[in-house]
């Protein structure tokens, strides 16, 4: 008489299960570090000069011409006690984040428009994040940047680095202005001396896919 065959131990089918979750796991990592782009390597402080030169010496001629052009998500007029910085003078608050392709997107006319009311020193480039919508979008960080005006006080808060971490943080008053006008914490957020404000880009960040800051 034959002796019976003992049955599959309980744990086998679990431990199947498992294996097959971490080789999925493991094959989607593969694909997402083959697929996904390098980011782009940052201009030396020489070129970004040279970059910044060229955007920020616009002639008002070309302002002019073309006037509110394609941009769809227009600044929106408030009511709000006026917003000074330390200085005493309306200030412009930035808040947005490394990693942000709309931020990374809305820097550029930023520092464009800015500009013609100040100096500023310390723009560094970088890129947005590489695993987010319009991944490697070019554009530079206020991180460690600083602007000087006699009209107007620039106070700019880069909460996150491009791979999202905690980086700079908004005072108590900041994130309540920020809370007040945007619920949803939106980002960017731009508020212009409590006057003005909007979220997020005023125009696609697709526009700048797959070009240099030169060619931009």
């Amino acid at each position: 008489m034959r002796k019976p065959v003992a049955g599959t131990p309980v744990w086998v089918a679990p431990a199947a299960v498992l294996a097959v979750i971490a080789l999925l796991v493991a094959t989607f990592l593969v694909i997402r570090w083959y697929t996904t782009p390098a980011p782009p390597k940052p201009l030396s402080t020489d070129t970004t000069q040279v970059v910044l030169t060229q955007i920020t010496g616009l002639p008002s001629s070309e302002f002019d011409a073309i006037g509110q052009g394609t941009a769809n998500n227009l600044i929106k007029p408030i009511s709000g006690s006026p917003l000074t910085g330390s200085t005493g003078k309306p200030e412009v608050l930035y808040i947005g984040a490394e990693y942000c392709p709309y931020c990374a997107a809305e820097r550029w006319p930023l520092i464009i428009a800015l500009s013609r009311f100040g100096q500023f020193s310390g723009l560094q480039t970088t890129a947005s994040s590489s695993t987010d919508v319009f991944p490697n979008t070019p554009t530079f960080t206020f991180r460690s940047a600083t602007y000087t005006s006699q009209y107007i006080d620039l106070r700019t808060v880069e909460t996150s680095d491009r791979e999202q971490n905690p980086l700079q943080t908004p005072t108590a008053a900041e994130q309540q202005i920020f809370s007040k006008y945007d619920t949803a914490q939106t980002i960017p957020f731009v508020d212009f001396g409590n006057r003005y404000w909007f979220t997020g880009a005023t125009y696609s960040a697709d526009l700048l896919g797959g070009q240099s800051w030169q060619a931009i």
